[in-house]
């Protein structure tokens, strides 16, 4: 959300900036902002005075009373009352008002797009994102890569027809090695990121509204979140959502930053809109599990950490022999809170081809304002951190690449070194014998 102030004083550059996201559905929001801002600033202008009135008149009526003055009478008496009542009365309306305006005001400002990045690049949707920069070689072997659903078949590690029985499209059980590599993706994910310096945390799964509200845009909360039904409880899409609201209406001391923070949890998404939640496999489902990163920094130290960042995800995959590469996310296809963001792609041997297995984004001071997150600076003043989020691994979709890149022609499956302490030694996921 931006600041006010900023729009008040430079709306061609909110218009301009809305017009680059291609959203120019929104441009006649700035100057019914501004009026709505202006009727605001107005009417708590005369609700000061109508207060600094009130108090002058009760202070005068406590003068009279303690003086003991009858002069006046009961002609006197009745006069201040009724000046009193009016005014009484007219504040409560005015103080209706007030608080009306503020919320239209608001209400505007969470959908107004937050100020991009110079760098972004300007696009319309997905398809106009920018490469930037590969790591690992691609390869392709010289024998048939099956589908990941049947690798994990064979594997005698996925079914999903059970699941379809117990809770629908878009669930799965997984066994055996295969859930067991799933958790060990998911423990030295854990590892790799207290090694680098970040604080592990398992975070609660379900949050308020107004917590939500202020990690993330209106269309996100409507096509990802489960609501609890009969509680102002939602169940988390990612624990970025929990991390943030972790500091919610509070005063940070300035020497504790920046908070460089790791957490675990499990995820649920509606993924109303998505295409393919019933197709084969794991891509693309309501449940899963990851670890995420989340940096709350200085304004100035947010681009250096937002290199740091994707680039442990970067690390994270090469440890594991699997080819990525980032793709920088254009004007369209940045939600509305980023300022820039770039995607994680992991190779598929099988399709030939790059997919998304994470993303990485800064929000400026967004979140922050949304849920009055404040910073005391050394001089004892107050400002807004920005903060930042990051995936580091979000298995079963991350077990495709993993599978893929280090597949066996026997169906068996390579365990990469930095992996076996966390698979009890084991080199390889052998295929169970044929019973």
């Amino acid at each position: 959300m931006l600041d006010i102030k900023f729009l008040r004083t430079n709306p061609d550059i909110v218009k301009e900036n809305i017009k680059k996201k291609f959203q120019d559905e929104k441009l006649p929001l700035v100057d019914e902002v501004i009026e709505l801002d202006k009727k605001s600033r107005e009417a708590k202008q005369k609700g000061d005075e109508l207060r600094a009135q009130r108090k002058a008149l009760s202070k005068q009526i406590g003068k009279w009373i303690a003086s003991g003055e009858v002069a006046n009478g009961e002609e006197g008496k009745v006069r201040l009352a009724a000046e009193q009542a009016k005014l009484d009365e007219e504040m409560e309306a005015l103080g209706k008002s007030e608080a009306e305006l503020e919320a239209k005001v608001r209400e505007i400002m969470m959908v107004i797009p937050n100020i991009i990045d110079p760098s972004v690049p300007i696009g319309k949707d997905d398809s106009e994102n920018v490469e930037n920069e590969r790591f690992g070689d691609p390869f392709v072997p010289d024998f048939e890569i099956p589908h990941h659903e049947d690798i994990m078949k064979k594997l005698a590690g996925i079914d999903k027809e059970a699941a379809g029985r117990t809770s629908g499209n878009g669930f799965y059980y997984l066994s055996g090695d295969v859930a067991r590599l799933h958790s060990a993706v998911l423990s030295y994910a854990r590892d790799f990121m207290i090694g680098r310096g970040f604080t592990y945390f398992i975070p609660p799964y379900m949050i308020h509204s107004n917590v939500v509200k202020g990690v993330m845009s209106f269309k996100e909360m409507e096509n990802m979140m489960y609501k609890i039904e009969g509680e102002d409880l939602y169940l988390i899409g990612t624990s970025e959502h929990s991390m943030i609201g972790k500091f919610i209406d509070t005063i940070l001391p300035e020497d504790t930053l920046p908070q460089t923070l790791t957490s675990y949890s499990p995820c649920f998404r509606k993924e109303v809109g998505a295409h393919g939640i019933e197709e084969r496999g794991v891509y693309r489902i309501h449940q899963f599990e990851k670890q995420e990163m989340i940096v709350v920094c200085k304004p100035e130290e947010s681009p250096k950490w937002y290199d740091i960042m994707w680039k442990n995800t970067v690390d994270f995959f090469r440890t594991l022999d699997i080819p990525v590469r980032t793709l920088e996310c254009c004007s369209g296809d940045l939600a509305d809170l980023k300022v820039k963001s770039c995607d994680v792609e992991a190779w598929s041997p099988r399709q030939k081809k790059y997919f998304e297995v994470g993303s990485c984004s800064n929000l400026g001071d967004a979140q922050s304002r949304r849920l009055q997150i404040r910073v005391q600076g050394a001089d004892g003043r107050k400002y807004l951190p920005h903060t930042l989020n990051n995936t580091v691994v979000a298995p079963p979709r991350m077990l495709i690449a993993f599978l893929e890149n280090n597949l066996n022609e026997d169906g068996s499956v390579r365990i990469p070194v930095a992996l076996r302490p966390y698979m009890g030694g084991q080199e390889v996921i052998p295929v169970p014998a044929a019973k």
